[in-house]
């Protein structure tokens, strides 16, 4: 299997995303991905060994880019705790706001990914909350947040609420705007906080 990047694999991956989306990973042929993407089904392998690989590199590129960017967020030293989490909040939904299919798939196959330890994806995903947990110690330390708080109870919840608000987002897309949701997701971290 060779490895190469290029506009193949892009449309390959964007494809993959639009196609979970729509059928879920499991019932996604790699056919149906290779004809989205405007290639023969062959040269799918070309640059992924199986639908597994695509999905798992979803997801790595997904955390290593939230990661990245967290991590200059969290370097900042001319901006407070809050508006670093403020930041934060942003470009997590920023992602799923301009690619609605992306939460759909976020929604679906991130649990089953991060449970089953499957490629590096939990890996990433805990750095990513790790370094989150250094804007909560930062904001205690320069008491903007409640000292009271249990910063590994508070990632649990932060991380599952922010799971169930985007699961009822992509239900009812219609009637749940997810700039709304970003909104309160910020309200409710914030002034738990607080």
């Amino acid at each position: 299997m060779r490895k190469r990047e290029g506009n193949k694999e892009k449309a390959i991956l964007d494809a993959s995303i639009k196609i979970f989306a729509q059928h879920g990973y499991h019932r996604t042929k790699i056919s149906s991905i290779a004809e989205h993407a405007g290639i023969a089904t062959g040269s799918v392998y070309l640059y992924f060994k199986n639908k597994e690989a695509i999905l798992l590199t979803i997801f790595e590129r997904l955390w290593v880019g939230l990661t990245d960017n967290l991590r200059s967020t969290v370097k900042q030293t001319d901006i407070d705790p809050a508006k670093k989490l403020d930041l934060v909040i942003d470009h997590f939904f920023d992602l799923f706001i301009t690619n609605p299919s992306l939460a759909t798939v976020f929604v679906n196959e991130q649990h089953h990914l991060i449970k089953d330890k499957r490629g590096n994806v939990a890996k990433h995903y805990n750095d990513f909350l790790d370094l989150a947990e250094e804007i909560i110690r930062e904001g205690v330390q320069k008491k903007v947040f409640n000292p009271e708080i249990d910063i590994k109870l508070f990632r649990q919840f932060i991380t599952g609420g922010l799971r169930s608000a985007l699961r009822l987002w992509s239900q009812q897309s219609h009637s749940l705007p997810l700039q709304r949701v970003r909104q309160n997701v910020k309200f409710f971290i914030k002034h738990g906080l607080l």
